[in-house]
């Protein structure tokens, strides 16, 4: 199993341009989908847009964890995206998402799956680390503040 610092260190970072959920998590698919790791993009992008149809991603303080268990993926993958102006994202306090992080793996990896999804949420609930990740101005910097706060 990869550890969740190979994931972060093999992460996409970007600043978001999308004004809505549906272009953020779109934005985010389309960096993933070039990762050798996603073997159908198209897949990828229908299941994370039915998975916020059930329920929004959006838990609260700013952040969002859009996810998916897809055949299609062969082994762990990660963007986090950024929107210093705040994205509507139904999220569950009904305030704006700043930071989104996406993640993908293989149905296969159901048990590691929570296990990567809690630390990142555990990593990411610290205001100070968000305020770091959403101010850091390069991207790149962005896997460097997470690693060095690992949960």
């Amino acid at each position: 199993m990869l550890t969740i610092k190979h994931i972060i260190e093999n992460a996409a970072v970007i600043d978001l341009q999308s004004q809505n959920k549906t272009e953020a998590l779109k934005e985010l698919v389309d960096v993933l989908a070039k990762r050798p790791e996603v073997t159908d993009p198209q897949e990828f992008l229908r299941c994370i847009l039915e998975r916020e149809r059930v329920i929004s991603t959006g838990i609260g303080i700013g952040l969002a964890m859009p996810h998916v268990k897809i055949p299609s993926v062969t082994d762990f993958v990660l963007a986090i995206g950024r929107s210093t102006h705040g994205i509507d994202f139904d999220a569950l306090d009904g305030h704006p998402v700043h930071i989104v992080a996406m993640i993908g793996s293989s149905e296969k990896q159901a048990g590691e799956f929570l296990k990567v999804l809690a630390k990142l949420v555990l990593q990411l609930k610290d205001k100070s680390l968000r305020r770091q990740v959403l101010l850091t101005p390069d991207p790149e910097k962005v896997k460097e503040i997470l690693l060095e706060n690992e949960a």
